[in-house]
């Protein structure tokens, strides 16, 4: 079953994308962002009661502060770059960039978790930006100017750099906590920083008409329910029900169907080059994963 439930969770989470990628065409980054942690927000609610958990753990103040600057990074920080470099570059090419997340969780945990690097892990790093550096060739990006494509590429890649950050400063923490307290109190963080950031934006009502224009709330919507609640949920219990070496490797293949689906649905190009640099990127993350 935990096998099972973490492909499943690489399928939910590609679809989710593509929703994203529609959102995008017509909602704000910072909207969208709001509206897909303020849902998850409400849904979790429940989900933790359901599971046997509760809303108020008890555990230090320092506790939920650390979560909730975790979620402000690493989902409301994080989830607003990557909106706005996936409107950029496309699932496909975003699929690529994304594998970043792994190295750069590899490097933090070496640097301040005192963890090891290997020789195969470094090795996999490079794969990962042979294959960014492939997929940003003119076969590979012949769709995007070389500043779309820069922008692009680096709003994704500190998108993974921040997502990196909010999980490897909370891993002690995450190891002795209840998982959807966890992921409550993150989403919270999230919602409550872009909520704040809002108040200081002198365009904030325009942004947030964004999110009921054009017929975009549908995939608004649809987006942030698959993506922020129910993949989180079968990422939950894929984690819970195999190994977690397992189901990391099989939540890795969300970067094969991303690229098939984006074809499908989103009608991006397939050529070689990106071929080459999706089996690259996912190699190299297996790598860095699990060497």
């Amino acid at each position: 079953m935990g096998e099972m439930l973490a492909l499943v969770t690489a399928i939910i989470w590609a679809f989710a994308v593509i929703l994203f990628k529609k959102s995008g065409e017509s909602v704000h980054p910072v909207a969208l962002n709001l509206f897909k942690n303020t849902l998850a927000v409400v849904l979790f609610i429940p989900t933790i009661y359901i599971f046997g958990e509760t809303l108020f753990y008890n555990a230090p103040l320092n506790d939920y502060l650390l979560l909730l600057f975790s979620g402000a990074l690493g989902i409301g920080l994080a989830d607003t770059l990557f909106f706005k470099s996936l409107n950029i570059l496309g699932a496909g090419l975003s699929a690529i960039v994304d594998c970043f997340y792994s190295t750069f969780v590899i490097i933090l945990s070496f640097a301040f978790l005192s963890e090891s690097m290997g020789i195969f892990q470094i090795m996999g790093a490079l794969m990962i930006i042979s294959a960014v550096l492939m997929a940003a060739s003119k076969k590979g990006s012949a769709h995007l100017t070389r500043k779309s494509l820069f922008i692009g590429i680096l709003l994704g890649a500190l998108a993974m750099l921040t997502t990196a950050v909010g999980l490897v400063m909370i891993k002690s923490l995450l190891e002795r906590s209840p998982l959807f307290w966890v992921v409550e109190m993150r989403l919270i963080g999230g919602m409550t920083v872009l909520a704040l950031s809002l108040l200081f934006r002198r365009d904030r009502i325009s942004v947030l008409s964004t999110l009921r224009g054009n017929g975009g709330w549908k995939y608004t919507i649809s987006g942030s329910f698959v993506g922020a609640y129910l993949a989180m949920v079968f990422w939950l219990a894929g984690m819970k029900y195999t190994q977690a070496s397992i189901a990391a490797a099989l939540n890795q293949t969300t970067t094969v169907f991303i690229f098939i689906f984006a074809a499908l649905f989103l009608k991006e190009p397939i050529n070689k080059v990106r071929v080459i640099g999706i089996v690259l990127a996912i190699a190299g993350s297996m790598l860095v994963t699990f060497s």
